[in-house]
C-alpha cells in the first residue's frame, strides 16, 4: 500500500502546484482549521486538521457547503508533553494524551489529507497559522510541502467591512449571526468559517468575479486602504 502511495505522492509533487488557469477554475475550495499544543506555528506540534469542501456553481454567485465532503484526522504523537501548557490547551481543544497516542500515525495522516485536498486552494481563518503548521509538519514527515494555495478569510472580513483591526474569528462570527457550538474543536471551527464565507460572499461577489485568483488579489490589495470598498 505505502509503495503505491509513494508514487502516487511523487507524482503529485512532480505536477507541481496547480496552473493559474486551474485556479481560476476551481469550483471546489476547501475550508480548513488545525488544533496544536499551542499559539506558536514556528514551535508547537500540529495535532489534528478538519476540513469541509465549498461548492460553487459555474457562475460562483451560489456556493454551498458540502457536508458530505469533509475531513477529520488527529496526528499521532508517540510522546505527548504533559508539561504545564500542554495541559491548559487541552482543556481548549479537548485531545487529550490518550486521543493524542492513538491518532493517525504521521505519514499517513497527510497522504490522506493530502488526497482529500487534491488540486482545490485552500481557505481559513488567520490561514498562516494553519498553513505554517502543516508545512511544517509535512516537511518533518514527507521532506516537503504540499502545493497548495491559501486565502485568509480574515482579510477577506476585514476588507469587506472597511476594518483595518485585526479580529478574532469570534468577532466575525458573532457580526455575522454564526453559532460555533464547539469553538477550538477543528471541525466545528471549519465549518464555521465555512459559514462565515457563504454569509460574506454576496458582498464580495458583487466586487470580483468570485475566482480564488480574483478573490485573493482583491483582498489583499485591498486591505487598510480606506474608502476604496464603499460604506460598510
Amino acid at each position: 500500500m505505502w509503495a503505491s502511495l509513494s508514487a502516487w505522492f511523487r507524482a503529485r509533487r512532480a505536477s507541481s502546484s496547480p496552473s493559474a488557469v486551474h485556479l481560476a477554475a476551481a469550483r471546489r475550495w476547501v475550508i480548513a482549521d488545525v488544533e496544536s499544543s499551542g499559539l506558536d506555528a514556528e514551535r508547537d506540534r500540529l495535532l489534528a486538521i478538519a476540513a469541509v469542501a465549498v461548492h460553487f456553481d459555474e457562475d460562483f454567485r451560489h456556493p454551498r457547503i458540502a457536508l458530505g465532503d469533509t475531513f477529520e484526522i488527529f496526528v499521532q504523537q508517540t510522546e505527548p508533553h504533559t508539561k504545564r501548557a500542554d495541559k491548559a490547551n487541552i482543556l481548549i481543544h479537548g485531545i487529550g494524551v490518550g486521543a493524542q497516542r492513538s491518532g493517525r500515525p504521521p505519514q499517513q495522516a497527510f497522504h490522506a489529507w493530502a488526497r482529500f485536498v487534491a488540486d482545490a486552494p485552500l481557505v481559513a481563518y488567520h490561514s498562516a497559522f494553519d498553513q505554517t503548521l502543516i508545512d511544517r509538519a509535512c516537511r518533518s514527515v514527507l521532506g516537503h510541502t504540499l502545493p497548495h494555495h491559501w486565502l485568509d478569510l480574515e482579510a477577506v472580513a476585514a476588507v469587506v467591512h472597511q476594518d483595518p483591526r485585526q479580529r478574532h474569528l469570534d468577532h466575525w462570527l458573532k457580526r455575522r449571526g454564526i453559532q460555533c457550538l464547539h469553538r477550538h474543536q477543528a471541525a466545528a471551527d471549519a465549518l464555521a468559517t465555512a459559514e462565515l464565507l457563504l454569509s460574506l460572499w454576496p458582498l464580495v461577489r458583487a466586487r470580483v468575479d468570485g475566482r480564488f485568483p480574483s478573490v485573493a488579489d482583491w483582498a489583499e490589495s485591498h486591505r487598510f486602504i480606506p474608502g476604496r470598498l464603499g460604506s460598510r
